[in-house]
């Protein structure tokens, strides 16, 4: 996602502080602190098909705090732990399901040295078929797998999409695998120098990166952000993260690497414009049974397979990304400077 106007208004301290290299303490340690973020946070019931989901007074817990722009949540089930980008950091941390953080990787998005831009590190993580760590790489402008192991993390990275057509991508933000190994992901230029120096597409695309490893453009919006599949990988979403067209997208997939029947699943413009909510429509996840978990304006949406919004989780603060537990009981939130985990039904 985007790191909206906070990225300028945090940047300088970041750059004149020297970044933490170990570990984050966790809000837990600090009953006082989490009480007084608790207190903004809300379930909203909005339909009552929401009453298998989620109840309205759900725990929402504050697991972690003190980053600058968190991203890209990952749960790691073989070792109880998950993984989240700090995307101005351009680090990964690792928290334990305790809300113990580390940090797990070093210049996730952009190993050169210097400023590059606001945003250059790491934004979506992801396992492949055989649980390699994926990357939507800022500041290398890239899809990267991570080389080692993920008990072994080092900045030693293979690409796996860089260009199209001999143009350099802007910076890969969200991706979703569908079960055959093909990858599906969005390419906004949140992650380029300012004034979007060095852009070299005239387009912001949604891309197939194939198991053949063939790049296909699927299509374009002016601001594409999170991405998700159906569970049967037969209807794609995607967000659009413009203020003036704050909207989510869905596609019928014809076959790996082609889409068809674009209609709007769900718009939020005016209720931005009109002051009713602070944040864009982001990063998303499907569930098992097909609803749509989607962070957008005031926390995170929760949309039935039909684009009907069926509840609300209100946190209080932008919130950019999603990850569920396997078992789909918990679901965590990447909210600007925390880390939060909600139960579900």
């Amino acid at each position: 996602m985007k790191y909206l106007l906070h990225t300028y208004l945090f940047w300088g301290l970041v750059s004149c502080a020297a970044p933490q290299e170990s570990s984050t303490k966790s809000d837990e340690a600090n009953p006082s602190q989490t009480d007084r973020k608790a207190d903004r946070f809300s379930i909203e019931i909005m339909d009552k098909a929401a009453a298998g989901i989620i109840d309205s007074t759900a725990s929402i817990q504050v697991m972690a705090s003190g980053f600058i722009w968190t991203e890209g949540p990952l749960w790691i089930e073989e070792g109880q732990y998950l993984l989240f980008s700090d995307i101005p950091q351009n680090k990964i941390f690792k928290m334990s399901a305790k809300g113990d953080t580390s940090t797990y990787l070093l210049h996730s998005g952009f190993a050169g040295e210097g400023f590059y831009s606001n945003e250059p590190g790491s934004n979506a993580l992801l396992l492949n078929d055989r649980d390699e760590l994926v990357l939507m790489q800022h500041g290398e402008r890239r899809v990267a797998k991570m080389k080692t192991g993920l008990d072994a993390p080092k900045a030693s990275f293979e690409s796996l999409a860089d260009n199209y057509q001999g143009q350099r991508l802007n910076s890969p933000n969200d991706g979703v695998y569908d079960a055959a190994g093909n990858l599906y992901f969005t390419d906004p230029p949140y992650g380029l120098p300012p004034q979007y120096a060095g852009k070299e597409l005239n387009f912001q695309g949604i891309y197939c990166l194939k198991n053949t490893g063939e790049l296909v453009l699927l299509d374009s919006l002016s601001r594409p952000n999170g991405i998700g599949l159906s569970p049967d990988g037969q209807k794609l979403y995607v967000a659009n993260s413009d203020e003036k067209h704050a909207v989510w997208y869905q596609y019928d997939v014809v076959e790996a690497g082609k889409v068809n029947n674009k209609k709007l699943f769900y718009e939020v413009t005016d209720l931005i414009q009109s002051g009713g909510g602070n944040g864009l429509p982001d990063g998303l996840e499907v569930s098992r049974e097909g609803f749509v978990f989607a962070t957008g304006p005031g926390g995170l949406w929760i949309f039935s397979p039909e684009g009907k919004a069926l509840a609300r989780i209100h946190t209080g603060q932008l919130t950019s990304n999603i990850a569920f537990t396997p078992d789909q009981k918990q679901i965590y939130l990447t909210a600007h400077q925390d880390i939060l985990r909600v139960d579900l039904k």
